[in-house]
């Protein structure tokens, strides 16, 4: 199995700045990707950012351009994002994200979320 630990979360006042950090361990071996989603409180869980595991691709979603950037440290099996200019609809449970292929098919594994709340 995956296990993915993520930390850095916190509280911050809009312009600041974060840094999220996810650490992978166990059966990582065949993994396509890394990244992060988030989930803001009454909607659904959406797509911020991913990194290929070779670390040469990375996508993010239109909102977060210019001002997140994803990272990854291969020798420690680490994600990063850096998160700048936050504002207060970046407020979310922010989940890290590895995608492996098992058998052929595509698998995601989660890790439990750090909260990140921007005040106005």
């Amino acid at each position: 199995q995956v296990q993915l630990v993520e930390s850095g979360g916190g509280l911050v006042q809009a312009g600041g700045s974060l840094r999220l950090s996810c650490v992978a361990s166990g059966r990582t071996f065949s993994s396509l990707s890394m990244g992060w989603f988030r989930q803001a409180p009454g909607k659904e869980r959406e797509f911020v950012a991913t990194i290929s595991w070779s670390g040469d691709s990375t996508y993010y979603v239109d909102s977060v351009k210019g001002r997140f950037t994803i990272s990854r440290d291969n020798a420690k099996n680490t994600v990063y994002l850096q998160m700048n200019s936050l504002k207060p609809e970046d407020t979310a449970v922010y989940y890290c994200n590895l995608k492996r292929v098992v058998a052929g098919v595509a698998n995601s594994y989660w890790g439990e979320g750090t909260q990140v709340t921007v005040s106005s």
